[in-house]
């Protein structure tokens, strides 16, 4: 068997970077020295990094805004700033391990999931990744990223959603082994934006909703007892909303049954939101479970008290005019602000039965 690589990392050289760079170290490593064997838990992160791009042109894509000369001033400094501050979230939300599987949005494709996984301090984990290139205008994509111990992908697809009066995100699809005997097929999205105004908007959002509800039932036709994860940036709270019902969701207060048909989301109602507008958070993202999910006799179950959202305290700020916690955005505008997103991550944590 091959040995496990050993990192070899000076605290004391951190040190001197504040306490935050011991313990993000901590977390990053300490999973790396724990024994080979299957973990009793699955985590599951969801997180929308806010604008990860790289700072290349890319051709036919709207990404000037995002270079050294554009209007945000988008330098290789800020940059590996941004990608410092995905992985130390990644580390942080792990709490003590790293999550196994981290769904992204608003990553510009190849290059800046390369240098994540393995130029930024993530590295020593060994993630590798699967993204989609979309046609989205600005150039952004949906990835997963993955420890291979831990989830073996089997197929994947993106799948692309038609009409609308622009190009939107295509939906990631992957099918994958947790345990020899454990299939989960995994949706990733980012519907579209609010831009125009919710109401003008949410035509564009339900056309994306159909296409992941045509998706899941093809899953689902060949295999109803399938287990189904969909996770992603809805830019909907999902409460009794026309893309809910498009998507199949049901209430969360039928969460507790596994035989309730359609989709739960696990997140739905939590505090204090993944997003916040003029004053307000909202739940935005979620993290939605087929009804096979919710069996806690099956070998591979959750329910809503294993999810939560991660408000941890170095990704707040306070909102100066309506004086409440914010998310700590890299940018408002065009004004530089060095934090790490406008949204918070979501985790979730899968129990994993010996058989």
């Amino acid at each position: 068997m091959k040995e496990p690589y050993k990192p070899n990392f000076s605290l004391l050289s951190l040190a001197g970077r504040g306490w935050g760079w011991v313990f993000f170290l901590f977390c990053l490593l300490l999973p790396l020295s724990l024994p080979a064997q299957v973990p009793d838990t699955l985590r599951v992160m969801w997180y929308n990094v806010e604008n990860l791009f790289d700072c290349n042109d890319e051709p036919g894509k709207d990404d000037e805004e995002f270079l050294p000369e554009g209007t945000h001033q988008w330098t290789p400094y800020r940059y590996w700033q941004k990608q410092r501050a995905v992985a130390r979230v990644i580390a942080a939300v792990g709490d003590q391990r790293l999550p196994d599987l981290v769904g992204l949005c608003e990553v510009e494709g190849d290059t800046v999931l390369t240098d994540l996984t393995r130029r930024s301090p993530l590295r020593t984990a060994g993630y590798r990744y699967i993204v989609t290139r979309s046609p989205d205008e600005r150039g952004i994509d949906v990835a997963l990223l993955y420890l291979p111990g831990r989830f073996r992908p089997l197929s994947h697809q993106s799948i692309p959603v038609r009409g609308g009066d622009r190009p939107t995100r295509d939906i990631l699809y992957v099918k994958g082994l947790v345990t020899p005997s454990d299939t989960l097929n995994l949706f990733l999205c980012h519907l579209p934006s609010r831009r125009g105004g919710e109401r003008q908007s949410r035509p564009f959002r339900l056309l994306a909703a159909q296409a992941l509800r045509h998706a899941i039932d093809s899953v689902h036709q060949a295999n109803p007892q399938a287990n189904v994860v969909v996770m992603g940036d809805f830019n909907d709270n999902l409460t009794d909303t026309r893309v809910a019902q498009a998507m199949g969701v049901v209430p969360s207060s039928l969460a507790s049954s596994h035989l309730t048909p359609g989709l739960v989301s696990l997140i739905a109602g939590k505090q204090p939101g993944t997003y916040a507008y003029q004053g307000r958070w909202e739940v935005i993202d979620h993290l939605l479970v087929s009804p096979s999910l919710l069996n806690p006799t099956a070998s591979l179950s959750t329910r809503p008290s294993l999810a939560r959202i991660a408000a941890l305290p170095f990704l707040l700020t306070t909102d100066t005019k309506f004086g409440i916690p914010i998310p700590h955005r890299t940018y408002q505008g065009p004004r530089y602000l060095g934090g790490f997103s406008d949204h918070l991550p979501i985790v979730v944590d899968f129990v994993k039965r010996c058989e």
